[in-house]
Parts: C-alpha cells; sequence; structure tokens
C-alpha cells in the first residue's frame, strides 16, 4: 500500500474501530456474579433485620446494612406522593425511603407525556435512594415511619416543602426524618432529629446509600454507543472515581475507602442521583452486590454522640436530576465531573463552554451545533489547507504514479526509490495531508462526547423534523446526506493506486451511513455540517492547484516530468 495512503487509511478505519468498539463494550452482559462484597463499618454498628427475600452475610465485625431484594417492589408498605415544579416522588412508610421519581420537565421517551422516572421501584428498573441510622433501637431504612395522611404538593407562592416522618418511641429515643424539598429545585435535604431522653449518652451513626440493578439507562440500539452506568465517588484526595457493576461483583472495584469530604453518586447517560454529606465530617465509602442481584452504593457518616436530654442531628443532600454542569458545580466540589468525557475532559470542557456561549446566543442547540462546528473549521483552517493543498498535488500525480506502477510494478524496492524521487521533485511530502488530521483528531473525538453526553442536548429540538437532538433522525435524511458528502470526499481524493484499497475507501461512506442511522442526530448534524464545509474548502484547494498546474502533457512520456 502506497504510503501516502497508509496513515490517512489507518487513521479512518481506527476511528471506525473506536466507534465499533464502544457500542460492544456497553452493550457487553455484566458478567455473573459468584462474591458478594462488603464493606466494614465500626463495630459500633448494628445490622437491620433483612426481609425474608434477601439474606444478610456473615459479619466479621459488622456489616452495612443490606440493601433490598431486586425481584420484586421495594415494599406494600404505605406511601405518599410528594409533588413539586420540577419533581414528582413517592416516599415509602419503610425507611422513609425515595422508592420512584419523576422529572416532570425532562419527559420520557417512550411516553412524552410523562415526565423521565428516575429513581423507580422495579417497574422498569429497581433504583432508589435509602438512609437510616445505626446504633442502639434507631431506625434504619426498614423501620416504618408515620407518614402524613394526604399526598403533599408545593403550593402556588411556597418556596419549600417541609415533609416530617416520625417512629414511636423507644428506649426514651425519639426520631423525626425531616425531608425539604425546594422550588425549582432537584435537591432534597434529608435531616435525622434525634432527641436522647434517656439518662446516659446516645452513640449513632448515620448511612446514605443507593440501590440499583445494572440495567443500562438507555436503550443502546438509540444511540448506538452507551455512555458509563455506575456507580463514582469523589474525595478531593482521590479525586473523581467510576465503580463497574462487574467489578463490584467481582470484588475488584476500587473507590476511597474513607474522607472527610466527598460524594457518592450513580450516574447515568444525562442524569445522577448524588449523596452529598457535609463537608468536613468523616464517612466511610462502601460498594456491595445483594443477594438479590442488585448493586448498593453508599456513605456511612462517622460516630456521634448525643448527652442525655439534648436533641443531635444527622444529614445529607441528595440531587437527583439533570446532568446540568452549571448547577452541578455549584453544588458540591467535583460534582460537575459526573459529565465525564475522560482523558479528553481537557479539550472537551472548552468546547462545552463554547458551545453553551452559542446557545445564549441563538436559543436553539442546533443551531449551536452548527456554529461550533464552524468556529472549530474556522481554527483548524490553516492546517485543513496544507492537508488539502498535499492532497491536490497528490491527485495531480496520479497519472504518473500510475505510470510508475506499470513500470516497476515487479520490483517495488524500485517502484519506492522512484515514488520518492518524485516525490522530491515536485516538492510534495506524501505526510503531508496526514500530519494535520492527526492533530485535529482529539478535538473532533472531543466534540463527539460532548455532543453524546450533554443532557441539554436531550429532547432538544432544532427545525422541521428533527424535534430532539439526542435522538435518531426518524427518517434518516441526516444520515444519508453524510453519507453523500463522505462520498464527494472520496471522489475529491486522489484515487489510491491499489485497486482493492479503492474499493475500501469506496465502500466506507457507506458503512459510516449505516452506523450514523442510529446516532444522535445532534452528533450526525455536526458531522454532515463539518463535511460540507471540508468539501467547501477542499474544492477550492484542489481547483487553484489544479488550474496552476502547467505541465499535464509531460506525465505519460515521463513518469518524473
Amino acid at each position: 500500500m502506497d504510503q501516502r495512503r497508509l496513515i490517512p487509511f489507518v487513521i479512518f478505519v481506527l476511528s471506525l474501530v473506536m466507534l465499533w468498539s464502544h457500542w460492544i463494550e456497553y452493550n457487553r452482559p455484566a458478567p455473573v456474579a459468584s462474591t458478594l462484597a462488603n464493606a466494614a463499618i465500626p463495630s459500633s454498628a448494628t445490622v437491620p433485620a433483612a426481609r425474608a427475600d434477601d439474606t444478610v452475610p456473615t459479619p466479621v465485625s459488622a456489616t452495612v446494612p443490606q440493601a433490598t431484594a431486586a425481584s420484586t417492589p421495594t415494599s406494600q408498605a404505605a406511601r405518599i406522593t410528594v409533588v413539586t415544579d420540577v419533581i414528582r416522588a413517592e416516599i415509602s412508610a419503610e425507611g422513609g425511603n425515595i422508592v420512584r421519581l419523576e422529572l416532570v420537565e425532562h419527559k420520557s421517551t417512550a411516553s412524552p407525556e410523562h415526565g423521565f422516572v428516575i429513581f423507580d421501584d422495579g417497574r422498569e428498573h429497581t433504583y432508589e435512594a435509602e438512609s437510616g441510622l445505626l446504633g442502639a433501637n434507631l431506625p434504619n431504612h426498614r423501620t416504618l415511619f408515620t407518614l402524613p395522611a394526604d399526598d403533599q404538593a408545593l403550593a402556588e407562592g411556597q418556596d419549600k416543602l417541609v415533609l416530617k416522618l416520625e417512629t414511636p418511641a423507644v428506649d426514651g429515643v425519639i426520631v423525626t426524618k425531616v425531608m425539604t424539598f425546594t422550588r425549582g429545585s432537584y435537591l432534597v435535604d434529608i435531616d435525622y432529629e434525634i432527641r436522647n431522653e434517656r439518662s446516659e449518652p446516645l452513640v449513632a451513626q448515620a448511612y446514605f446509600q443507593f440501590l440499583r440493578d445494572d440495567k443500562p439507562a438507555e436503550q443502546a440500539s438509540r444511540f448506538g454507543v452507551q455512555t458509563f452506568t455506575g456507580p463514582a465517588f469523589y474525595t478531593e484526595e482521590s479525586k473523581f472515581q467510576k465503580v463497574s457493576f462487574s467489578d463490584i461483583a467481582e470484588s475488584k472495584a476500587k473507590f476511597p475507602a474513607s474522607a472527610n469530604d466527598g460524594w457518592v453518586a450513580i450516574v447515568q447517560h444525562y442524569f445522577v442521583g448524588a449523596w452529598l454529606p457535609p463537608q468536613g465530617i468523616g464517612r466511610d465509602y462502601f460498594t456491595k452486590k445483594t443477594n438479590g442481584g442488585n448493586y448498593a452504593a453508599g456513605a456511612i457518616l462517622a460516630p456521634f454522640t448525643i448527652e442525655p436530654g439534648a436533641l443531635g442531628n444527622a444529614r445529607a443532600s441528595l440531587y437527583v436530576g439533570p446532568q446540568d454542569q452549571n448547577k452541578l458545580e455549584g453544588l458540591a466540589p467535583g460534582l460537575k465531573l459526573v459529565v465525564d468525557y475522560g482523558w479528553l475532559t481537557v479539550i472537551a470542557a472548552p468546547l462545552f463552554w463554547l458551545l453553551s456561549l452559542l446557545h445564549s446566543l441563538t436559543g436553539n442547540w442546533g443551531w449551536a451545533i452548527i456554529l461550533v462546528t464552524v468556529v472549530i473549521k474556522a481554527a483548524f483552517f490553516p492546517l485543513s489547507a496544507t492537508s488539502y493543498k498535499s492532497m491536490a498535488k497528490m491527485r495531480l500525480l496520479a497519472p504518473r504514479l500510475q505510470r510508475l506502477k506499470e513500470l516497476y510494478g515487479n520490483d517495488k524496492a524500485k517502484m519506492q526509490q522512484e515514488m520518492m524521487n518524485l516525490y522530491r521533485t515536485e516538492k510534495i511530502n506524501p505526510l503531508g495531508g496526514c500530519l494535520p488530521i492527526l492533530v485535529q483528531i482529539p478535538v473532533f473525538l472531543a466534540l463527539y462526547w460532548v455532543l453524546l453526553g450533554s443532557v441539554e442536548m436531550r429532547q432538544a429540538p432544532w427545525l422541521g423534523w428533527i424535534q430532539d437532538l439526542s435522538a435518531r433522525d426518524p427518517y434518516f435524511i441526516l444520515p444519508i446526506i453524510m453519507g453523500a458528502s463522505m462520498l464527494i470526499q472520496t471522489k475529491l481524493n486522489p484515487n489510491p493506486p491499489d485497486p482493492m484499497q479503492a474499493k475500501i475507501m469506496m465502500a466506507m461512506p457507506i458503512v459510516f451511513t449505516f452506523m450514523f442511522l442510529w446516532f444522535p442526530s445532534g452528533l450526525v448534524l455536526y458531522w454532515v455540517v463539518n463535511n460540507i464545509l471540508s468539501i467547501a474548502q477542499q474544492w477550492q484547494i484542489t481547483r487553484m492547484i489544479e488550474s496552476g498546474s502547467k505541465k499535464p502533457a509531460k506525465a505519460a512520456n515521463d513518469p518524473r516530468a
């Protein structure tokens, strides 16, 4: 294969392989686990009783409270519904757990008349927020609380809705679980008020955890690739760490065991649930796989003492909502990192900032995508021009290179030597069209992940038939235009001397068109605009180079003329 063709061809194929590998990786079934991961907690803790359908392993000292099973909805305990302007939550009397939560302003893809359900009690997913206290006769996430008689709703003009759940006094200890919902906010404040009416001090601990199955949040066939779904931890020392469900099942999960700061979250495409304990309070982080097949991740706060007759508090905030980077940044250090771009973050973060800026000017994410593509193309204009000039010159040399192949086809070494002589004579760098592409690839990949992972694209319309930039084009118009533009680009490039290579290059637009049929239309829009701009630039440069050539007649007689 001609070396001038080898590098761009390899880059092109590697891009295809990267997309394909992501599709395979995120659609591979999770391995069946044969082990159970447990996290030890201080010996002062007690183990809540488990249901008959979920067993607790024998503890070494003590064990994190066992999460509920996956096979049935959370329980048959009474529930109430709490409604604000942005969420609709179902609270169970068992533990005061949030067993179902619907995001009112983010509509369900399957049922647009309903909000997106992020917490679910087993109807589609198992995913809920649980919390409780550890200590003698203290309520945990299995204890029955007393609920208000009626459902609760944030009234007009009311900024906060406070829900108080109580348990009967046990051994002189009265516990009230206070849940505060705020208008316009996806943050729920959880506060345990513990009154010690005994004659001796009371030692207590609070824990906050998520229970979730390992099903992906979105259907993979909708996107072709799928983002990470699973627990994530953050501390100032360890920074952001993701933990796969498979690693938890195999007892290979790595995350900060203890810290005085940070948070624990469950990350999924577009949305996140995060427990945010107060900073400066010691906590132990944990993960485990339950006997029912679910996964738990959470934090146990350091023990605290409540003197006789005193009131103690244990609190944490729960965020359940979209991965809105502007809002997440103000809630907790590092929380915006749940929008994970991996090693491309250093490039992707500025690109998202630029995309948001352009959206503030246009008011439409589709036009913002088009404008950011234009800006990127303009930034790389000199590099692209160098690449296209090199390809245009190579296009002029195609007949002479073909002649060399006919003359020295049986002597590869001689043919390579003559080709290099021809390049030197014409002052052409055969790698000139490759190096600019290498520089641009990280930027293009970073923008790809920005568009794929930004919740702002979800259900955002552009124009006409494109009413959701995060969903595939319903009529496949953009993918077909994208494939046609790739075909035009292929035609503008010099013909490969190798017939097999030429066939492969002609097949690539078809392959990519097929793949992009299921990609989010926002991503396809980016590729279409980028290809159109590339075609315009390449056509203009090729026309200028070819019109300036004054030696086409000698090519047939002397391949090095």
